[in-house]
This record gives C-alpha cells, sequence and structure tokens, in this order.
C-alpha cells in the first residue's frame, strides 16, 4: 500500500517507521532539521518494543511532491491542519483515502471544508512518542496503536487493506464501526488530563492524590461529555467518572504533550482541545467554566516563546 505520512514527528514517525519496516511503501513529509537528518541517516526509532533504522527511506519537503499516493495518513500539529487539508485535496481527488490521527474532535470537520467527504475515514491513535532529535523518534511504554473506521459504520475494501497494513507491522490494530464516539471519548480523557497537567505543571499523580486538583480534572471532564452529548454523540452521562478512574490507574509520572510544551516554551494546542470545549459549549447552550478558567490561564503562552 502507498502510504504518505504527513507530519513525520512522534506519530506520524513512529506509525510510519513500523508501517516501512512491515513492507509498506511509505513516503514522509517532514521538513527543516528533521527532515535534513533522515535524508542524511535515515529515521531512528527508540522503543521498548524493538529499535528500528531505517536506511533507506523515501523524503519529501511539500505534500505537492507527493504522486500515486492510496492514503494519506495526517499527524501535523493541529494548528497546521488547515494548510495541510488544502494542500490533500489533488490526491483526494485523484482517489487517495486520508485518515488523521491527530488530537481533537475538529480535525475531520477542517479536512471536509477541503476534501471530498468520501475521502475521509476517522482515526484514533495511542502512543507515547516524541521527536528526540533531529532523525530520532523515542517512544515511551509499550502502548502503540492505531484504531479506525468509516463513518457510518460501513465497512470498506480500503479500512480492511490499512488494517492488514497495520498487522504486518506489528502494530496494535482495531477497527472500530463507532469510530466518531471513540475520538469523542479519547477527548474527554486528553482534555482533562492536558487543562490539569498544563494547569498545575505537573505529571498526573500528585493532581489525582490532591482533592481540590482531582476535582478540576473531574469537572473538566465532564464539560466535555456534557457538550459532547448535547451535540448528540451516544457518551454516557458517567463516563468521566470511567475516566477519572482510568487517571488512577495510569503511572502517577504521565503527564500530556501539552504540559510539555508548556514547559519548553512551544505552541500549546490549546485552541483546540480546552478552547474547542468552550466553543463548542457556547454553540449548544452548555457551560464550560473550569475549561474556560484553562483558556484564560493558559492564553498568554499558547503561542509559547517561539513558534515551532
Amino acid at each position: 500500500m502507498k502510504i504518505l505520512i504527513v507530519g513525520s514527528g512522534g506519530i506520524g514517525g513512529y506509525f510510519g517507521a513500523r508501517l516501512a519496516a512491515g513492507g509498506s511503501d511509505v513516503t514522509f513529509v517532514a521538513r527543516g532539521a528533521h527532515l535534513q537528518a533522515m535524508r542524511r541517516g535515515g529515521l531512528h526509532v527508540r522503543s521498548p518494543l524493538g529499535d528500528l533504522h531505517l536506511r533507506q527511506i523515501k523524503t519529501i519537503e511539500t505534500v505537492s511532491e507527493a504522486s500515486e499516493v492510496e492514503l494519506v495518513i495526517v499527524a501535523v500539529k493541529l494548528w497546521d491542519t488547515e494548510e495541510v487539508a488544502a494542500s490533500l485535496a489533488p490526491l483526494a481527488d485523484k482517489g487517495a483515502a486520508v485518515v488523521s490521527f491527530q488530537n481533537g474532535v475538529q480535525k475531520d470537520d477542517v479536512l471536509r471544508n477541503y476534501i471530498r467527504p468520501s475521502a475521509i475515514f476517522g482515526g484514533v491513535s495511542y502512543i507515547a512518542a516524541v521527536i528526540e532529535s533531529p532523525g530520532v523518534i523515542a517512544h515511551s511504554g509499550v502502548m502503540q496503536k492505531l484504531i479506525f473506521g468509516e463513518y457510518g459504520a460501513q465497512s470498506s475494501v480500503r479500512i480492511a487493506r490499512f488494517f492488514e497494513e497495520c498487522r504486518k507491522a506489528g502494530i496494535d490494530t482495531e477497527i472500530n464501526d463507532a469510530i466518531e464516539r471513540l475520538i469523542w471519548e479519547k477527548f474527554v480523557f486528553l482534555v482533562g488530563l492536558s487543562a490539569a497537567t498544563a494547569k498545575y505543571g505537573s505529571p498526573i499523580g500528585p493532581i489525582r492524590e490532591n482533592p481540590a486538583k482531582r476535582c478540576v480534572l473531574h469537572r473538566a471532564m465532564q464539560e466535555v461529555v456534557s457538550v459532547g452529548r448535547a451535540k448528540g454523540i451516544p457518551l454516557s452521562a458517567d463516563f468521566a467518572d470511567n475516566r477519572l478512574a482510568f487517571c488512577d490507574s495510569i503511572p502517577a509520572t504521565m503527564t500530556s504533550s501539552m504540559e510539555g510544551d508548556l514547559a519548553r516554551g512551544k505552541r500549546l494546542e490549546l485552541p483546540w482541545l480546552s478552547g474547542a470545549v468552550v466553543n463548542l459549549g457556547e454553540k449548544f447552550g452548555v457551560p464550560t467554566p473550569v475549561n474556560g478558567d484553562i483558556v484564560r490561564q493558559l492564553e498568554p503562552a499558547v503561542m509559547g516563546r517561539h513558534v515551532t
């Protein structure tokens, strides 16, 4: 399968490398020092599941250089989605399928503004991976999972083919016929984890052990559930309780990428996380005071000390 990885950071770099090692025809879109390092020495993946060094890989700097693509995996930061979506329209018009493994619940809506909806299927990724240094992806822990499915629950040849590519690559994968609900379920946890860890500058352990901070974590997630239900997403009314219990099960040292970006002075995905909850809450008439407080607190840092 000819796969284009748009965004070769933690998610795109890791899963793209696994797919390439498994026999897929993978091309990576990258830029800057990361691209130059990949061209000089290939792509390295450091992982508890086994290291990889792909010495010969296909790389391009812009989507316009790509041709004969069957599947596009979108893995850029959320603020780049609109620019990327516009560039993908010609590939989709030629028959390429598009799946985003980004965070957030608005990613596919942005894609649909530029790409015919039938080209898009839904996806969710579960992994902790970052660019350790140019040309090197570091994977933490053993979780590395992709879940995807067609909107509308219909089966398709492209879903089956991608599932087989992931299986050959050793990626934990699953086809889900309720992918929109699953994207929202991840969003509930992601917003809570990101909001609380960034607000308090702390990993999850001290937050869940402190009653006041634990309440903020829970309420942030409950607001997401309420907004989702108002939108018509079939989330159970007590799903925030479920995710709070999940927070009690994860390592105490776990934090969010947004907390890490905040600490390093990088741009934040805040507008697409708590910011999206606030905006959707206004649209559907759902109060979101906790996420509103998070947005106001972190807004001065949203563009970072330098934009990356």
